[in-house]
């Protein structure tokens, strides 16, 4: 069987005896802007990625749902930099691998797999940033919240039995769906929220969503 990069990563970390801390949910595990000398390895867990706006407020980037380095790998030489974003415990507690950001540069460049894993890093996050910008680009916020939500289906979906649609099995609060979707007013997001459910797009069961047309909200994602 083939290893995919993303297991020899973590068995590489595992080999080298790299620490694991554990973060408890709600905490943070990075600020944005504020110097760091170690690289972040999400080993388990479910992280959330956000920065801070000029006004202040918290825009999300994106959840981190699999294992995967959770910090931009900027140049190599530095023993600090800056981070680029906040980084936030969203499940119970998630696992890190905790490495000197030199230290684990000098790994990549000794094995080419490593090599190859941050190469693939790169074109994931410059893709990540593309398809954030065409959400941002689109035309009201219904449409963005629709093609956030088919994002969440994507990460979190469970297809429920007797055709009853699919469970977004996470919690995710109107305010977190506003910063997600660069919506000032949680009111927003609650109207919008409150009109797809009148057309039986989606209901909520237990704070969680349930979709009941997936076509509907795919028809929403930009291509």
């Amino acid at each position: 069987m083939v290893m995919n990069r993303t297991e020899y990563l973590l068995n590489q970390m595992k080999a080298a005896n790299v620490p694991v801390i554990t973060k408890k949910r709600h905490t943070y595990l990075t600020y944005h802007g504020l110097e760091e000398t170690n690289t972040y390895i999400l080993k388990r867990g479910i992280v959330k990625n956000s920065i801070i706006l000029q006004d202040g407020r918290e825009f999300n980037l994106s959840y981190i749902t699999k294992p995967d380095v959770i910090s931009l790998l900027r140049d190599e030489i530095s023993k600090n930099t800056d981070q680029p974003f906040n980084v936030r415990i969203e499940s119970d507690t998630a696992e890190f691998y905790k490495i000197n950001r030199v230290d684990f540069w000098q790994m990549v460049n000794q094995d080419r797999e490593l090599n190859n894993y941050v190469k693939e890093y790169y074109r994931t996050k410059l893709t990540e940033n593309i398809v954030r910008s065409q959400r941002m680009l689109m035309g009201s916020k219904h449409d963005v919240v629709c093609t956030f939500l088919n994002q969440l289906v994507d990460l979190f979906g469970k297809r429920l039995p007797g055709h009853r649609g699919i469970l977004i099995d996470f919690v995710v609060t109107n305010l977190d769906i506003a910063g997600f979707c660069g919506i000032n007013s949680r009111s927003s997001v609650t109207r919008i929220l409150s009109d797809l459910r009148a057309e039986g797009i989606i209901e909520i069961v237990d704070h969680k969503f349930v979709v009941k047309n997936i076509s509907y909200l795919r028809d929403y994602v930009p291509i």
